[in-house]
């Protein structure tokens, strides 16, 4: 792989920005938690502000689920693509209950995932487990699997491909015949020793 084909395949953030990320993460749910309100942030920082693809995944502290929900189709800069992820993760992952004070927040570990363009897929064989996200369409159907999941559950390049056509709500080889892309993303967390 060239080295201009990596630069546009995966997402480049400093050490600092991502930091800045997971900070900005955690004080908007703080705020929108107590307040109800969005804090307003000014950053000249160009991995702040470039227009990328986000999610944000919370975990508990003993690893389990909390929310996830990310954006595919952006138009605003990253840290505020964070926030409104951050937000929805928190209060409108239909799979969970809302968090509901800063109190079970203490107890949430925040996980960021910043997406690279998607590519197209035309053989198979480009799909690898544990580099690329899946994201299906058919119809009006979409479905969408970040890089961690894959890794996280073990699974087959068959497997992946039938859980994200679960996900979409098609069936299980819809695969064979529907769209696929496949992406890398820049995955980083608050358990990360290198950004604490």
């Amino acid at each position: 792989m060239g080295t201009s084909e990596r630069a546009a395949d995966t997402p480049v953030l400093t050490a600092s920005e991502k930091k800045t990320l997971l900070r900005i993460a955690r004080e908007t749910l703080k705020s929108y938690l107590q307040t109800g309100k969005i804090p307003h942030y000014t950053f000249n920082e160009p991995g702040l502000l470039q227009k990328a693809a986000a999610f944000v995944t919370l975990h508990r502290r003993n690893g389990e689920l909390r929310g996830c929900i990310g954006r595919i189709e952006v138009t605003e800069p990253l840290y505020r693509t964070v926030q409104e992820c951050a937000i929805s993760a928190a209060t409108r992952d239909y799979r969970f209950q809302p968090v509901r004070n800063a109190a079970e927040l203490d107890d949430l570990i925040i996980e960021i995932s910043v997406l690279s363009p998607f590519r197209r897929v035309q053989d198979l064989n480009e799909i690898e487990v544990g580099k690329h996200g899946l994201l299906i369409r058919q119809g009006y159907n979409s479905g969408l699997l970040l890089p961690q999941v894959a890794s996280e559950r073990g699974w087959s390049r068959e497997e992946f491909l039938r859980a994200v056509c679960m996900k979409a709500g098609l069936p299980s080889d819809a695969w064979r015949h529907a769209e696929l892309h496949v992406f890398t993303a820049e995955v980083f967390s608050e358990k990360d020793r290198t950004l604490a």
